[in-house]
């Protein structure tokens, strides 16, 4: 799903010498969508000297350099995060130009008001300092966001606050939910000083078009006797992109989770047909939806989870990675492979907090690898498609963690999936994930036992899909049943893989002995370069045969070997006695 707005701005000068308002809106670029946009509205505080033009300099500094910067800051900053530290640099970057005086010797005054908004997933966050003004036009009823930072009596108006004024910045800050139909509107207070709030929620309701209707609001003013200059910047919510981190951590805390589920309970629409797995902090139910009668998969935290916040915390980063690969950029996959399991946008109005998974019949490699080894080339072809499945992740700068058969399912359509990012790791992962050392010993890269230990990257994940392909091929594990921090382990090189299947190919060999290598600098270095290897193996017209596998010794075999040389040096030494001259 993509966000769509539609923006209209307009900014008259009234009868001011100049127009210092300045106002603008930043969409994201393709591949910064998940940022989301930003808006911001600026009135320049106006000096002692009218030619001075320091409040429109503020002002313009301002919203460009918060509108320039905003979708550069680290992809884990929360929004409200992202404007309180850019406001803050503008705030000390005009308080020390006024700390120093003018090229006349007369004070600088660099002040502006700002109000500014961050639209990102189903969420908004405001940020506002002075007396600009923020408005949300919902259902008909026009609310008023911001506060002003004014003082008004009789001997005296004036600002208690603004970028510029203190070298300290105080922000008002606020966030809230976002709907379709939603229209946003910033004003200065040419607009909002002149015009009621009544009439203002009257133009915004009556106006269709956001540029039709920010015209409406600063004509309105002028006629209505404004001297001041009037903005107004008008955003209307057209559509709304899959939910965020955000959004998701909120419905976390804010849905309780389901209570236990039998067989024919409803859910949502929903209604469970079957138990799939408890494992004591999820519970996985397949589910027939019951609008169209398809298969899900509800993923819920177990009765005894159910309150602890970093578990919930936990699912809605689950949730939200698996949105954001179903977004992935598409050159990215190949044709038939999607690799993952896709994952829904809570519905809204969702009565608890769990996540739909699309269901898929088949069965783990677990299920499979319990009736013996694959074939060489399903192991080729379910190699090919996880370290497909692996670059699409790390791309997007994801560590699975818990790389093993029990993760990878063959569906019946006849695609791998990797399933269960349940404890990935992203740049927006929640603190107690990245303290939680996740994984299957057996199958975790031996750097991360080592003292001190190095983290979980995207090595780990390819050194855990070689562990499983040689397992593939054998059905016993390189280097054993590991226990934790067990380094002996990794002290000699595994059992080559055609001692125990003679039949398995040389150059497949001598790839999964590469996987698994003792030696981090002896693997595969990206997910790409161990794809490419497996592309090039199942791309040869045929595999290359395998060993000649000897046939069983015969023991009378060494017998004859040496009756035939004893034979041989008889007969060189009755030539030697007879027809040598002596």
């Amino acid at each position: 799903m993509r966000f769509e707005l539609d923006s209209g701005l307009s900014s008259l000068q009234g009868r001011r010498a100049r127009n210092e308002d300045f106002a603008g809106v930043q969409a994201p670029a393709a591949h910064e969508a998940e940022r989301g946009w930003v808006a911001a509205l600026a009135d320049g505080v106006s000096g002692a000297e009218p030619g001075q033009g320091e409040g429109l300099m503020a002002a313009q500094t301002s919203v460009m350099s918060l509108l320039r910067d905003f979708h550069a800051v680290p992809a884990d900053w929360d929004s409200s995060v992202a404007l309180d530290r850019l406001l803050g640099h503008q705030n000390a970057w005009l308080a020390a130009y006024n700390r120093r005086p003018g090229a006349d010797g007369r004070p600088r005054e660099a002040l502006t008001t700002l109000t500014a908004l961050a639209l990102r997933g189903r969420r908004y966050a405001l940020a506002h300092v002075g007396d600009s003004r923020a408005w949300l036009l919902r259902g008909g009823e026009c609310l008023l966001l911001t506060q002003d930072h004014r003082m008004e009596r009789r001997d005296f108006a004036g600002l208690t606050r603004a970028l510029g004024l203190d070298d300290a910045l105080r922000l008002d800050h606020s966030a809230g939910e976002l709907k379709v139909g939603d229209r946003l509107l910033l004003t200065s207070d040419g607009v909002h000083g002149v015009l009621p709030a009544r009439q203002i929620a009257a133009l915004l309701r009556a106006t269709p078009g956001a540029q039709a209707a920010a015209d409406a609001l600063t004509a309105a003013a002028l006629a209505a006797g404004g001297h001041d200059n009037a903005t107004a910047l008008v955003l209307d919510i057209l559509g709304l992109a899959d939910p965020g981190m955000a959004d998701l951590a909120a419905l976390g805390e804010a849905l309780p989770s389901p209570g236990p589920l039998a067989v024919g309970a409803v859910l949502d629409g929903y209604q469970v047909t079957a138990l799939v797995a408890d494992n004591g902090v999820h519970r996985l139910l397949q589910a027939s939806e019951l609008a169209t009668g398809r298969l899900v998969a509800l993923k819920m935290l177990h009765a005894g989870r159910a309150d602890d916040p970093q578990e919930r915390a936990m699912l809605a980063h689950e949730i939200w990675l698996g949105l954001r690969l179903a977004d992935a950029p598409r050159h990215r996959r190949r044709a038939g492979s999607p690799g993952f399991v896709r994952v829904h946008a809570p519905a809204e109005g969702a009565s608890h907090f769990y996540a739909v998974f699309d269901w898929h019949a088949g069965r783990t490699l677990e299920q499979l690898l319990a009736q013996g080894p694959l074939e060489a080339s399903q192991v080729i072809a379910l190699g090919g498609a996880l370290a497909q499945a692996l670059s699409l992740l790390h791309a997007a700068g994801i560590v699975h963690r818990d790389i093993k058969p029990a993760n990878l399912h063959l569906g019946d359509d006849g695609q791998w999936r990797l399933l269960d990012l349940g404890v990935a790791l992203s740049p927006r992962a929640p603190a107690a994930l990245r303290e939680l050392h996740a994984g299957t010993p057996s199958y975790i890269n031996p750097e991360q036992w080592q003292d001190p230990p190095l983290p979980a990257d995207a090595g780990s994940d390819l050194f855990a899909l070689g562990v499983t392909l040689y397992q593939a091929l054998t059905g016993r594990l390189p280097y054993g049943e590991v226990e934790p921090y067990q380094l002996a382990r990794y002290r000699r090189d595994p059992v080559a893989v055609s001692r125990l299947q003679p039949s398995v190919p040389v150059p497949l060999e001598r790839l999964v002995l590469r996987a698994v290598a003792r030696e981090a600098k002896a693997r595969f270095e990206t997910a790409d370069e161990l794809q490419l290897a497996l592309e090039r193996l199942a791309a040869r017209d045929q595999v290359t045969p395998p060993r000649p596998v000897r046939a069983a010794a015969d023991p009378a075999v060494p017998w004859q070997i040496a009756l035939a040389i004893s034979v041989l040096l008889n007969l060189l030494l009755v030539y030697w006695l007879v027809a040598l001259p002596h």
